[in-house]
């Protein structure tokens, strides 16, 4: 048998690894070009800045990039947040009309709120989900949260960990 000088059947133990260095060496590059520029998804984020460049809405359908679920709910860049600091009348099964005509006006204010311009998402301490899955957050602007600013308007509580109701029977 003679070998000629292009034949790699005689040393596959050389092309199998050259192979793995350079996908190692792309992956490594991508993750490092990741941490330089800043790309590093929302769901995974502890402090993020988000821009002012996103237009956020009353989320209707299957769009569920950027919009408002209700006043303590929304999706950023696809993940959804759960706004860790307050909690904010139900609007997609209210108690009564009291708590959905709140939470209509809570969801509406927080679509302003997060339109105003940047703002940073920080993680909730101890426990980065909900049990829907939901990444637990708070929204903070100009060292404020946007939850505080809801609550400071009486169209959200302080979250105390655990929801209250929001409608109250009237003593006869």
């Amino acid at each position: 048998m003679e070998l000629q000088k292009n034949d790699h059947s005689l040393r596959p133990e050389f092309r199998y690894p050259v192979r793995k260095i350079i996908v190692a060496i792309a992956v490594s590059g991508c993750a490092l070009g990741a941490h330089i520029f800043g790309i590093v998804p929302v769901a995974e984020a502890a402090s993020l800045v988000i821009s002012p460049e996103t237009t956020y809405r009353k989320c209707f359908g299957g769009d569920r990039f950027a919009c408002v679920v209700d006043g303590d709910t929304l999706w950023i860049e696809g993940a959804k947040i759960r706004i860790a600091d307050i909690d904010a009348p139900e609007i997609s099964e209210p108690k009564c009309s009291t708590e959905l005509a709140l939470g209509n006006r809570a969801t509406d204010r927080l679509i302003e709120l997060v339109n105003q311009g940047s703002f940073k998402l920080r993680a909730w301490p101890g426990r980065d989900e909900d049990r829907y899955g939901r990444k637990l957050r708070v929204l903070i602007r100009d060292g404020r949260s946007l939850g505080d600013i809801l609550v400071s308007e009486g169209l959200a509580r302080t979250w105390n960990g655990r929801r209250q109701p929001w409608c109250w029977r009237r003593p006869v």
